[in-house]
C-alpha cells in the first residue's frame, strides 16, 4: 500500500473512492482505492512493479512529467513529485509503487512548504 497527496495550487485534492472497482461488474484491478484516504492498494496475483502512473491511468486522470489532469506547466506554474518527503527526480510515470510510501504530487507557482514525508497506515495495511 501507498498513500499519495496531490494539492493543486496549494489546496489538497481529495482522491475520489473506488477507483479501479466497478462493483456493476464485479470487478477490480491490481490497482485500486477503496475510500478517500488516499491510500493506494496494490494486489495482484502476479507479482509484478507497478507505476505510478498505472494508477492515473487506471484513475482516467491524465499524469505526465508536466501535467496532471488539466494542469499543465508553464512559465509560472510547476509540477513537482515527492517520495517519503525526498524530490523525485525523472518521469514519475515510472515510479514504481513500493510499500508504504508517501507520494506527494504539487502543481503550481508557489513552492510548497512542509512536504508530507510519511503516513500511518492502519492496521493490515
Amino acid at each position: 500500500h501507498q498513500h499519495i497527496d496531490i494539492f493543486i495550487n496549494g489546496a489538497k485534492i481529495d482522491i475520489p473512492p473506488e477507483i479501479g472497482i466497478d462493483d456493476a461488474e464485479h470487478y477490480i484491478t491490481p490497482i485500486h482505492v477503496h475510500d478517500t484516504t488516499g491510500v493506494i492498494h496494490v494486489e495482484s496475483p502476479v507479482v509484478t512493479t507497478f507505476t505510478l502512473g498505472q494508477f492515473f491511468d487506471v484513475w482516467g486522470v491524465r499524469f505526465s512529467a508536466s501535467c496532471i489532469g488539466g494542469y499543465c506547466t508553464d512559465d509560472t506554474n510547476t509540477l513537482r513529485v515527492w517520495v517519503d518527503g525526498k524530490p523525485y527526480e525523472g518521469d514519475p510515470r515510472m515510479l514504481a509503487l513500493a510499500t508504504h510510501q508517501e507520494i506527494v504530487i504539487a502543481y503550481g507557482s508557489t513552492p510548497m512548504k512542509d512536504v508530507p514525508q510519511s503516513y500511518t497506515f492502519g492496521p493490515g495495511l
